[in-house]
């Protein structure tokens, strides 16, 4: 089974998709471990009533972010992590940390990458630049983690519709929905083996 290791920074309403999978059998994986960068992280609790190590590593007691990167690489190597999952992790990833994984870190984002993404980017505000932009389609993209924000190889997407009344808090709702669905596809193939990635362009087989 591949060993995976999750980062988040809210309420892991992701990592909990993930976790109900595993335990169904239907993702051939197993968390090693959950980091978050936040003490008040729901996704900690998640983590520990199912059985599984969550650490909450504060980036204020490093002296820059690189130093930060650096503890989450070595916990992270020392469970044997070979999937590293974001889950709603708001923070930047340094280059050491790309480089120690890389192809080997997914994210799902609130939108259909290449709109509505990069810095700025998060939460709700993805939402509200939706529907001020007026577009008739929103949804959620799982990609590959590189170096810059949110312009990694496009694993999976998939579409809500956006209704005319619809308002920042229903879309976010139903955004979420096809993020669990497609953010669990996306481990689930990889714990298979059947993503290939070349250049920007990623095969499933």
């Amino acid at each position: 089974m591949l060993k995976i290791g999750v980062l988040i920074s809210g309420g892991g309403t992701n990592l909990q998709a993930i976790i109900d999978n595993i335990e169904r059998g239907c993702i051939k994986g197993k968390i090693q471990l959950v980091i978050s960068n936040k003490k008040a992280a729901y996704g900690l609790e998640r983590a520990r009533k199912a059985g599984i190590e969550a650490l909450y590593i504060n980036p204020k007691d490093y002296k820059d972010s690189q130093e930060y990167n650096q503890r989450l690489i070595e916990e992270l190597k020392a469970r044997g992590v070979e999937l590293v999952v974001l889950a709603g992790y708001l923070k930047i990833l340094s280059k050491d940390f790309i480089q120690a994984f890389r192809n080997r870190i997914i994210n799902i984002h609130p939108s259909l990458i290449p709109s509505f993404c990069g810095p700025g980017y998060y939460g709700e505000r993805v939402h509200k630049a939706v529907l001020d932009y007026g577009c008739r389609v929103s949804g959620a993209t799982v990609h590959i983690v590189d170096e810059g924000t949110d312009t990694g190889p496009i694993v999976l997407q998939k579409c809500v519709e956006v209704d005319q009344d619809e308002t920042v808090e229903s879309l976010q709702k139903k955004v979420l929905k096809v993020e669990h669905e497609i953010l669990v596809e996306a481990v689930k193939l990889f714990c298979e083996g059947r993503i290939f990635i070349s250049g920007r362009q990623v095969k499933i087989l």
